[in-house]
């Protein structure tokens, strides 16, 4: 019988609590692979998914790698606990012409034959069966892993399959992520949705300066995270007016710093409505001039809950490699423009003065361009 073993990580590390994060774990899991029919229980410190259709395994092996909470995954043989019919099942196994090693760990005290000693067992069936194998127990191309548990089965698996590891999604609570639509925030949303933090998104626009195919990118990017995140709820907001607006009466140099301050105060007003805790942004310090001490200072200035930035001490290389591995960096490169790039001033300030934002911010009325670029709000609940 096949089964799929999924193991998880640091959930081991709670304590009284620790039926939250597996329940929240298992129902990640239903929802995810809630298209098809299967059987799910728990054995040990490891989960068993069974009576699942073959035909779709790699799709469901695909969808469970990309949930949160689950360290590593095998595809199993699973059968009684008898000598021959584990080494019929070794039999079985594709290892002509690959190096290997056995790994038995015996939970079961009742098998009569110790973990080393059925490893040299093993190892002689494979060398005597398959052509070309060759024992290699310090770099093998397959681990072969016989799992003798105490219910009375074993599982018999070769070389674990990664996952996304981390927290359940839900775990932790909900974030808002300033979506740019860039290759930065997307990553940013990766990681904290790896923390457990349900992601919500916000996404500000200049239309018609932003063009409708920037809108799309967004969508697309939201669609891709979705493979990690689940269901993302977008906010839509036009900050048009607020740009305009900056642009005539304020200093040019300070358009990005003022600009932020705005988005992050519109960001917290939806936050606060939709119960998230905290904002999340795709900031890396010194990346961008919006992104120095100064600059983070500033903006942090107008809201009073956290605002997380998993990606602060980054470089750029690093953060890329997560993109494309997360399947967002070919969307983020479209060279559709975002709302930053609208009115863009030829130096922008990099270490900007509390003192003189606030005397450029005196010269516009505050809460009501907020109030307008609230009123413009689409949500979309993807």
């Amino acid at each position: 019988m096949k089964v799929i073993l999924l193991r998880y990580g640091e959930i081991f590390l709670k304590g009284n609590n620790r039926q939250f994060f597996e329940s929240t774990l298992i129902k990640n899991i239903k929802h995810s692979l809630k298209e098809y029919q299967f059987d799910i229980k728990k054995i040990g410190g490891r989960y068993e998914i069974s009576n699942y259709p073959e035909e779709n395994e790699v799709d469901i092996v695909d969808k469970l790698t990309k949930i949160f909470g689950i360290h590593s995954l095998s595809i199993a043989t699973k059968l009684e606990s008898e000598e021959q019919l584990i080494i019929d099942a070794v039999k079985q196994l594709d290892l002509n012409n690959k190096t290997f090693k056995v790994e038995t760990k015996r939970a079961s005290k009742i098998f009569p034959i110790h973990s080393m000693e059925f490893n040299s067992l093993l190892g002689d069936v494979v060398l005597k069966n398959f052509q070309g194998a060759k024992v290699d127990i310090h770099n093998p191309q397959v681990t072969i892993k016989v799992d003798i548990r105490e219910n009375g089965f074993t599982y018999i698996s070769t070389n674990d399959i990664p996952c996304a590891d981390g927290m359940p999604l839900g775990t932790a609570g909900k974030g808002l992520l300033l979506l740019s639509g860039g290759i930065d925030s997307p990553v940013a949303g990766y990681f904290m949705g790896r923390r457990g933090l349900e992601i919500e998104a916000i996404h500000f626009h200049s239309y018609p300066y932003t063009s409708e195919l920037a809108r799309q990118k967004v969508l697309s990017l939201v669609e891709k995270m979705k493979d990690y995140l689940v269901n993302i709820n977008l906010h839509i907001i036009s900050v048009t007016e607020i740009q305009e607006t900056l642009n005539k009466n304020c200093d040019k140099d300070y358009m990005i710093t003022l600009l932020r301050r705005m988005m992050m105060r519109i960001s917290q007003k939806i936050a606060e409505r939709e119960g998230a805790g905290a904002l999340i942004t795709g900031e890396s310090l010194g990346q961008v001039a919006s992104q120095t001490l100064q600059s983070i200072n500033a903006t942090n200035a107008v809201v009073n809950i956290p605002v997380f930035r998993p990606l602060i001490g980054f470089d750029k290389q690093d953060i890329m490699n997560v993109s494309r591995k997360i399947g967002t960096y070919e969307i983020s490169i479209l060279p559709y423009e975002d709302c930053c790039t609208v009115f863009l001033p030829k130096n922008p300030v990099t270490k900007p003065k509390i003192d003189r934002v606030l005397k450029e911010e005196s010269k516009l009325d505050i809460e009501k361009l907020i109030n307008n670029s609230l009123a413009t709000e689409e949500i979309l609940k993807l």
